[in-house]
C-alpha cells in the first residue's frame, strides 16, 4: 500500500520533511508552554510548597462532611506530601480542622481544599448538595471564602445514591 505523498522519493522526501518539521514545531510549543506555566504557578498558593517560606497570614477552620447521609472522616495530612511539601491548605488530625497559609492575605475558599484533597466533587450531584457555613446555606456553595474560625458543613448526594433504599421499609406517611 502506497501512502499518498510516498510513492515518488522526490515526493517522499519533501513529505517527511514536512513531518520532521512539523513535528520540531510541534514539541517546541509545547516545551515553551510549559515553561510559561511554570514560571506563572511559581507564586500561585494553590501550587506551591511552602516548607522554606515565611507564611504569616495564617487561618484555621472547621469542616463536616456529609455523603449520602453518612459522616465522612476528612484524614489527617492531606496536604503534607511525605515531609518534601508542605501545601499551603492541609490537615494535621482527622477532626475536620482545616489550616491554610501564606506570604500574604489571599482569598483561599472551602473548594480550594477540596480540590487539594482530591475530593470527587465530579462524582457528586451539585444540584442536590449544599454548604453551610456557621450553620447557614451558603449561596457560593464551595466558592464561599474560608474565614477563620468558620465552621463549614458540606452535605454532599452523589449522583449514584438511590434515595429511595431510605425510605423503601419505612411505614407509609399519613
Amino acid at each position: 500500500m502506497n501512502w499518498p505523498g510516498m510513492g515518488d522519493p522526490t515526493k517522499r522526501k519533501k513529505t517527511l520533511k514536512f513531518l520532521a518539521i512539523s513535528a520540531i514545531i510541534a514539541i517546541s510549543i509545547g516545551a515553551i508552554s510549559s515553561i510559561i506555566q511554570a514560571q506563572f504557578s511559581q507564586n500561585d498558593p494553590l501550587k506551591v510548597c511552602i516548607n522554606d517560606k515565611n507564611t504569616p497570614y495564617k487561618i484555621k477552620a472547621s469542616l463536616e462532611l456529609i455523603i449520602d447521609g453518612q459522616k465522612t472522616d476528612i484524614p489527617a495530612n492531606i496536604g503534607l506530601n511525605d515531609g518534601n511539601c508542605q501545601r499551603t491548605m492541609y490537615t494535621l488530625t482527622d477532626d475536620g480542622t482545616i489550616y491554610a497559609e501564606w506570604e500574604e492575605e489571599y482569598p483561599f475558599e472551602i473548594g480550594h481544599f477540596l480540590w487539594m484533597w482530591d475530593f470527587p466533587l465530579r462524582d457528586m450531584d451539585q444540584d442536590k448538595s449544599i454548604m453551610y457555613v456557621n450553620d447557614k446555606e451558603s449561596p457560593h456553595f464551595i466558592n464561599h471564602p474560608l474565614q477563620e474560625g468558620y465552621q463549614y458543613k458540606g452535605v454532599f448526594t452523589s449522583k449514584a445514591y438511590d434515595e429511595s433504599k431510605d425510605s423503601d421499609f419505612l411505614p407509609p406517611e399519613n
